[in-house]
């Protein structure tokens, strides 16, 4: 039975003996390389096990004063091969997997020689479980990311992290690392977080990060060097567990196994012994392998690393123009986001106008007062604070704008207002000037049909917060040219966000699917469901918030906006809310502390026809059904999976839905309503 993958990338476990002064005899040093660049990291699968258990039989059979594993340049390891997992053809094949990691992972626990991991790159996963199994670890400054993402893709640390980090770090922060970042947007340790943790022993500079390590090293096995760890307390195991199955509760409601999996996990770590706790592992691996949720994680996966680097549609990149300056109109919150975001990206000069002085002075401020908090905590040397002061600048008068390349629009979500502004732009700006608009909802080419370069106009349609949400929806126009939208492409790489390729239709993807959503969750608070009712009927999904909670962070002003674009477009799957505009007009918050708002529930004018919150669920999930199919069918984007991507990316909703579109194929909801799935069989699920 062959457990590898048949494109299997093999990283290759590369044996040498190296000299350390002040050692009788050679340390043995083991470097994993897959011979691919760095873009490409090390990964393992059944073959790279193998060639790290050769080596490691090599490195002992030669009596060492040490064994120590490292990486290629940048890269340690990013874990195990996950593009094998749906190729396995069996529970027995995933147990094997589980069982053959943690073989040759524990020869470098129980060597009888010290072992050490030379972390100089990123490490994730598997990689950072195999650095866990050496008795010693030093970590590079310059380690890109740290990490245990298991959780996220529907899997569980199973090569040894849940049994392994708790007691090397304590539950608290081992709980922080194997549930809670993972379920915050993947969140990612950086060097000095690791070494504060406790992951690893000493963290050195980058540059002769080598050279560092085997000095250190011979200094611990010559008896110099004395490695403390704290104990760990036991005596509250108990309860952090309780606290955090508590908070998972409440966030997932049960919606992702693989995070109970590895609470389960983590208290087996407690008291068991580690042979005891890896086989927990190994069957936890197992069952999670063939478990739907994994497989719609690995297709996300595939979605954010692959898809979103190379966008559908997109035009040829040589046809891009330089962009030397950009210029931004409006001065507001999003604008100065924006400002910031593209002087640091892009590192060109940046400029701001808005109606009067105090708007420009009170944007620029922002700016400067964002700059001034990344240096105060460490995120920014001063050097490149004072370079973003000076390229950051405001004029209330838009010729400021006459040498830039790449004007953007932040202003008020309105039509008539939108045209005006591009119109008195359009005489001041060159002809090959890119005019990117910001809007959320309103037609591009209805914005661009008075101007005389109607071309050069393009939707750049960012997601809130800026500097969190990598999304970026670019909007081709009817008459907006290929030379205008590459160039569209090639800042949205260069501000390093994922950008998706989007048809001008109202409020495009993102927007448009979630006002569907909670325009179905609205519609039974208006027949007389209670609100507590439908703010948690869809609870069992384990989105990253509830409706209300969401409406909250979007603005019930913007959301009735927003809806009121759709309703005009689309009548009878947009109805307006009367109560959606009583909460807006209030300008009170519905939600208080994770409450609902008393006093907003008491403006609402309901029916006398409640829903129970299976019907509220069943009835989002039909109309966001019936929304992708209509939105394929009209061509809004290329495939399904870029509307997965835009919620994934614009939206946040997570890796174990698959965006969307798995979720509902594997419920039957696609063919139900629309007659057909959105993806074929064994995409983003298990085989037929």
């Amino acid at each position: 039975m062959s457990l590898s993958a048949p494109n299997e990338v093999v990283t290759r476990a590369l044996l040498r003996q190296v000299t350390v002064p002040g050692l009788d005899r050679p340390a043995a040093l083991i470097t994993l390389d897959n011979g691919l660049d760095h873009t490409k990291p090390n990964t393992f699968g059944p073959a790279g096990l193998a060639s790290l258990d050769e080596a490691i039989s090599a490195a002992l059979a030669a009596d060492p004063a040490f064994v120590a594993v490292t990486g290629k340049p940048y890269i340690f390891c990013v874990g195990a091969d996950i593009t094998s997992l749906p190729a396995l053809a069996d529970r027995e094949q995933a147990l094997e997997i589980g069982r053959l990691g943690h073989r040759v992972f524990a020869r470098l626990r129980d060597a009888a020689v010290p072992t050490f991991a030379f972390v100089n790159g990123a490490a994730m996963g598997g990689g950072l479980e195999l650095a866990l199994h050496c008795h010693y670890r030093t970590l590079s400054g310059g380690a890109a990311a740290l990490a245990l993402p298991e959780v996220s893709l529907g899997l569980v640390p199973g090569w040894g992290g849940t049994q392994l980090l708790p007691n090397l770090i304590g539950i608290p922060a081992a709980t922080q690392v194997i549930l809670q970042n993972p379920l915050t947007q993947n969140k990612m340790l950086k060097p000095k977080q690791a070494a504060e943790l406790g992951i690893a022993d000493v963290l050195l500079e980058p540059a002769d990060f080598l050279e560092r390590s085997l000095e250190w090293a011979a200094g611990v096995v010559r008896g110099e060097v004395t490695v403390t760890r704290p104990e760990v307390d036991k005596d509250m195991w108990a309860g952090v567990l309780y606290f955090a199955r508590q908070t998972l509760d409440q966030r997932l409601h049960g919606a992702v196994p693989a995070a109970y999996k590895a609470l389960d996990l983590l208290e087996t770590a407690k008291d068991a012994d580690f042979a005891t706790g890896t086989a927990a592992e190994d069957e936890a691996l197992a069952d999670l392998i063939f478990s739907e949720e994994l497989r719609s994680g690995l297709y996300a996966f595939d979605l954010v690393q692959r898809r979103a680097k190379r966008p559908a549609g997109a035009p040829d990149k040589g046809l891009a123009r330089p962009v030397t300056k950009v210029g931004i109109v409006g001065a507001g919150l999003m604008a100065s986001q924006l400002a910031l975001l593209f002087a640091r990206r892009l590192q060109v000069p940046v400029v701001l106008t808005d109606l009067d002085q105090s708007r420009v002075d009170s944007g620029v401020g922002y700016v400067h007062t964002q700059i001034e908090k990344a240096v105060s905590k460490g995120r920014m040397d001063k050097g490149t604070a004072a370079k973003l002061y000076g390229l950051v600048s405001g004029s209330v008068d838009k010729s400021a704008f006459a040498d830039a390349d790449f004007v953007i629009e932040a202003v008020f979500e309105d039509l008539d207002v939108k045209k005006q502004v591009w119109a008195e732009l359009e005489k001041i700006v060159s002809p090959e000037a890119v005019l990117a608009t910001n809007t959320s909802s309103l037609s591009i080419t209805a914005m661009a049909a008075e101007l005389e370069h109607p071309q050069r106009l393009v939707g750049f349609h960012f997601f809130n917060p800026v500097a969190v949400l990598p999304l970026l929806e670019i909007v081709r126009g009817e008459r907006t040219d290929d030379a205008t939208l590459a160039t569209a492409f090639a800042v949205g790489k260069q501000l390093k966000k994922s950008s998706v390729l989007v048809k001008d239709a109202p409020a495009f993807v993102v927007n448009r699917l979630l006002t569907r959503f909670l325009g179905t969750v609205f519609a039974a608070v208006d027949a007389g469901t209670p609100l507590d009712v439908a703010n948690s009927a869809l609870d069992p999904l384990g989105l990253p918030m509830r409706p209300l909670a969401l409406l909250q962070l979007v603005g019930p002003a913007v959301a009735y906006h927003v809806g009121g674009t759709l309703h005009a477009a689309y009548p009878d799957r947009y109805p307006v809310s009367e109560n959606l505009r009583r909460i807006a007009d209030s300008g009170r918050p519905i939600v208080v502390e994770d409450r609902i708002n008393d006093e907003v529930a008491q403006l609402l004018v309901v029916g006398d026809r409640p829903l129970t919150g299976e019907q509220v669920r069943q009835n989002a999930l039909d109309a966001l059904a019936q929304e992708v199919r209509l939105m394929l069918d009209e061509g809004v984007v290329a495939e399904a999976q870029d509307i997965d991507l835009c919620l994934i990316l614009g939206a946040g909703w997570p890796f174990h839905l698959g965006g969307i579109t798995p979720y509902l194929d594997r419920t039957g909801t696609a063919e139900r309503v629309t007659g057909r799935r959105f993806l074929p069989h064994g995409v983003a699920g298990l085989p037929a």
